[in-house]
């Protein structure tokens, strides 16, 4: 028997987005879900945020089994190629649609021979190494999503995946109640529940009533209708054209990422689509503004998105009055900001713009409260994990368990690294496995840091300004004016008293130079301008010396 099973979430515990959970068994383990999360506002310049799996490159004897994904959407399956490039040959297993999306996005980084992808059916059990894994379906907004109960010799370990309790979906797959009752009674020892709208109250509607509401806005819409949502949701992109079929309109996407997956749909039939209803994106004018409607990435207001370079006026597909555009997503915690610009941009552009609340074009595929309340009852695990968000909703699902009945020392409210070990005397909270955020910013990955990011928002806010000054090499006598560059702090030709100001700083400091290095003296004239000019703006650019010895 096992000494004991190590359960590490990596992503996902206290942060939405890049989701990732090592379980550990007799130097075996088993990875689910390598998901990426998309930046705050503040991280300049970054693309997408990874977990920190060092951990599992730096633990030579631990054998990893396999990869196992809940589902296709982007903060569960986005950092796949970066784990298979750093952890080659380690079979994938995940059903139809997120296999597609798996594969394209390797075939892509040309990481397809790396690994070996091995597609389940929900329901399906998988063996991996030592372990036995149950795979069951659950509802949520895309298709082929499952949770996972995973055998140990002290009780099952049951990871819902993202769900909500939806008896109407889209695809008329019901959540597996049975196999959720049989889990009940066989025993869960701990659960690891997703806790995404643990602050939300009653039920979440669903998927089905976006129908009606699509029905309303395309029978409404007199020019193009343009819907914006995420590449990978597959079943909102299905009823996009359930609805474009009732109005007789033609459907177009735009955006490679949403292209791409919709053709890997199609090849395999997870799509329906009538023949001749798809035109290229280029084509679109060939028809009335009535009979069309273009899919696009960019409910997240995402810069180089296609709906926010259309906003912006930056992109081939121009906003026309009389076009219906429909954000069909919520923003992402901390997309806020972007998203509201983003559909400013589009109001000042004559669109009519539709989002909820103003129609319900898009609802949560996770669980609110009674959900979650429901997946306790079914289950009634004797411990309780919370997963799967920031830490006010993993508090406010440990307290709504509490108040279903388990009692407060069998729930683990914990963050990213923290060991979960489980052993025949229960559940312990064991060390914390170093790890943070690591940075993907175009070809780099986990080269910049918090220090890189400071010093981009000073940029960004303040501005920097640049001091060239040539000196004698035997006497350091300053050799006629000093240069000055300054960009995103002041209009040069406005602020002439300011520069002089800074010119003579740079001089008095030189001037006053006693044996120092060339580093020293440019690291002195730094600190000098620096605060003189705080004390005449308020304001902290980043300053810069260069002294050439002449």
């Amino acid at each position: 028997m096992a000494e004991s099973i190590r359960i590490i979430p990596l992503g996902g515990l206290g942060e939405i987005g890049k989701n990732m959970t090592a379980i550990e068994m007799d130097n075996h383990a088993i990875i689910i879900d390598t998901g990426i999360m998309f930046p705050a506002h503040d991280m300049y310049g970054v693309d997408y945020i990874i977990p920190d799996y060092k951990y599992l490159l730096e633990s030579k004897n631990l054998k990893i089994d396999a990869i196992l994904y809940t589902h296709g959407h982007e903060d569960h399956i986005g950092a796949v190629s970066h784990v298979v490039e750093s952890l080659p040959n380690i079979p994938i297993y995940a059903t139809q649609l997120t296999a597609g999306l798996i594969e394209v996005k390797l075939q892509e980084d040309n990481l397809l021979g790396k690994t070996d992808i091995r597609m389940f059916k929900s329901g399906d059990t998988i063996k991996a190494g030592p372990f036995t894994v149950e795979s069951f379906h659950v509802c949520h907004s895309i298709p082929g999503c499952v949770g996972f109960a995973i055998h140990t010799p002290y009780g099952l370990i049951v990871h819902t995946g993202d769900y909500k309790f939806d008896n109407h979906p889209v695809d008329g797959i019901l959540p597996d109640y049975a196999k959720l009752a049989e889990f009940n009674r066989r025993g869960v020892k701990v659960m690891l529940a997703d806790s995404t709208n643990a602050t939300s109250e009653g039920w979440t509607p669903s998927e089905s009533v976006i129908n009606d509401a699509f029905d309303r806005v395309f029978s409404a819409a007199k020019g193009r209708v343009i819907v914006a949502t995420f590449a990978s949701l597959i079943s909102r992109i299905q009823q996009v054209i359930d609805a474009a079929v009732k109005q007789n309109r033609k459907i177009a996407f735009a955006g490679h990422s949403m292209k791409r997956n919709v053709d890997m749909a199609l090849d395999y039939n997870i799509l329906r689509m009538p023949s001749g209803m798809m035109v290229d994106i280029n084509q679109i004018d060939q028809f009335p503004a009535s009979r069309i409607v273009i899919m696009a990435t960019g409910a997240q207001g995402e810069p180089s998105s296609v709906l926010s370079r259309m906003a912006a006026g930056r992109h081939k597909l121009e906003v026309n009055p009389g076009d219906t555009i429909v954000i069909s997503s919520h923003p992402i915690p901390g997309n806020e900001e972007s998203v509201s610009r983003t559909i400013n941009d589009l109001f000042r552009r004559g669109a009519n713009v539709i989002y909820d609340p103003l129609e319900q074009v898009h609802v949560s595929g996770h669980g609110n409260r009674e959900d979650m309340r429901l997946m306790l009852n079914l289950i009634r695990p004797q411990n309780l994990v919370p997963v799967h968000g920031e830490l006010r909703h993993l508090i406010a699902h440990a307290n709504l368990a509490v108040e279903s009945g388990m009692q407060r020392e069998n729930v683990f409210v914990i963050e990213n690294g923290y060991v979960i070990n489980l052993d025949e005397r229960g559940i312990t909270i064991g060390e914390r496995i170093p790890g943070g955020y690591v940075y993907v910013d175009g070809h780099g990955v986990g080269d910049i840091g918090r220090a890189v990011l400071r010093d981009r928002e000073i940029l960004a806010q303040d501005g920097f300004v640049t001091i060239i000054v040539d000196v004698e090499r035997r006497n350091r006598r300053v050799l006629g004016n000093p240069e000055i560059i300054s960009r995103g702090f002041v209009y040069l030709r406005d602020a002439e008293q300011l520069m002089e100001k800074i010119s003579n700083t740079a001089r008095v400091v030189i001037k006053g130079a006693n044996g120092q290095t060339r580093a020293q003296l440019q690291s002195d004239v730094e600190g000098a301008v620096s605060q003189m000019l705080y004390s005449e703006t308020h304001r902290r650019p980043m300053v810069f010396t260069v002294i050439n010895e002449r």
